[in-house]
């Protein structure tokens, strides 16, 4: 069977978009019929094995309780099950499969991963910590390090997805997107990692995300010219559409994203995902329709209909960030620790500690994501968009927030009031 990377990298030669779900089940053999039927399904799709909450965390003994006791779990407790019972499923799964975990101390779980063969997984020193605890910055930065030596000296080597294009899932720009993504994809390559996936989540402009994938692209071969990689886009993760039709148009748009930027993999989301786990025919019917529309993507690219990305000026600000973040260690993990802490790194709405918490963003004028406020970071506030510069408070965070449900929900309200008028 190829290699996760291996099997993106031919699907990619044939013109084909890999599909990918976010699955993730607490018993193996319901894992097991999840990675059967994404392997079986009328899509170029890869398996996903996504862990609880109780791994993520660290509190492998609630995954051990919650297994003996029948609980429902959120994901598959790695540790908990221990590595022959990993490799036991991956082999009978007959897919490449991904590893997703969410720790920013994913140490023990690097090891039952490699002793078990796990050929990919993902998230990094910064995406993996500043959202998701309390863990400081630079104690994630040295255990994702030795996390890293491990994967690189694995007898199967293995690929790794940074998590940083995906930060906060809503409303950072994508400058800081693409920076993070590109940052962490070095960290990875400086500890020995030789293939490595760079991500980036949807936004609300596709425009605005055509560039950015653009300039990831070009950011990609500038840093890391000897390394495999391939670009990763997450359908949107934030606030989603209440709406079937809804939800299936924002997915659609993902597709078309990714197909029109050459993003080689896509990770999709289910109208149910907002709402609760959902269940293995949900996903397969979200690849199989993401396949078909990637199909129809294509053909429309072919005859010249695909969209130009904006021109905000976003590579070299991305650049800019990059560059600003290298001056500052010796190594990509002590720059990455120092930028944060003087701020030359700042996620917006971010409340880890070790963030600064100076920087705002909005949604501007144009439907795009800018900065309101830079707080340390060498990036350009744009003074003369009256968006930008208004305050942004709880009523209008918590509106932009739900621009794009409202956005798709509407699109669909629209159309029904059309269809009642016919």
């Amino acid at each position: 069977m190829a290699s996760f990377a291996g099997f993106v990298r031919g699907a990619a030669a044939a013109g084909r978009l890999v599909v990918q779900p976010r699955m993730g089940f607490g018993i193996v053999e319901r894992m097991r019929a999840g990675l059967t039927a994404v392997r079986d399904c009328r899509a170029t799709a890869v398996g996903t094995v996504t862990l609880d909450s109780y791994t993520r965390v660290g509190d492998h003994a609630s995954a051990r309780r919650a297994l003996r006791e029948g609980a429902d779990l959120n994901g598959f407790p790695l540790l908990a099950h221990g590595a022959a019972a990993v490799r036991d499923l991956l082999d009978a799964a007959g897919l490449p499969v991904q590893v997703r975990h969410g720790s920013p101390l994913p140490l023990d779980l690097f090891r039952v991963m490699t002793a078990a063969g796990v050929d990919a997984t993902e998230g990094g020193p910064v995406s993996y910590c500043l959202p998701y605890g309390r863990v400081p910055l630079a104690e994630s930065a040295d255990d994702w390090a030795r996390c890293c030596d491990l994967a690189a000296s694995a007898p199967r080597p293995m690929h790794l997805e940074t998590f940083g294009g995906c930060m906060l899932g809503q409303l950072c720009p994508p400058s800081l997107l693409v920076a993070l993504s590109v940052l962490e994809g070095m960290f990875f390559r400086e500890h020995g990692v030789g293939s490595v996936s760079l991500s980036y989540a949807q936004q609300v402009h596709p425009g605005q995300d055509l560039e950015a994938l653009a300039a990831l692209r070009t950011l990609a071969g500038a840093y890391l010219p000897d390394v495999d990689t391939h670009l990763t886009l997450y359908t949107y993760m934030g606030v989603f559409p209440r709406t079937p039709i809804g939800s299936f148009r924002l997915l659609e748009d993902s597709v078309r994203l990714a197909v029109h930027s050459g993003v080689e993999r896509l990770v999709v989301k289910t109208p149910a995902e907002a709402r609760r786990i959902p269940t293995v025919e949900e996903n397969v019917e979200a690849l199989e329709f993401a396949d078909a529309i990637a199909r129809q993507a294509a053909a429309d690219c072919a005859r010249d209909h695909c969209p130009p990305p904006a021109g905000t000026g976003l590579l070299d600000e991305a650049r800019t960030l990059v560059e600003a973040t290298l001056e500052l260690g010796r190594d990509i993990g002590a720059a990455l620790v120092a930028a944060f802490a003087r701020g030359v790194l700042d996620v917006p709405y971010c409340l880890h500690r070790d963030n600064a918490g100076r920087s705002r963003a909005v949604i501007d004028e144009r439907g795009m994501l800018g900065w309101s406020r830079a707080g340390g970071m060498p990036v350009r506030v744009r003074r003369s968009d009256a968006d930008c510069a208004a305050p942004v408070t709880a009523r209008r965070l918590t509106a932009m927030l739900a621009h794009n449900e409202r956005r798709y929900d509407r699109e669909d309200l629209v159309g029904a009031l059309l269809r009642s008028a016919a």
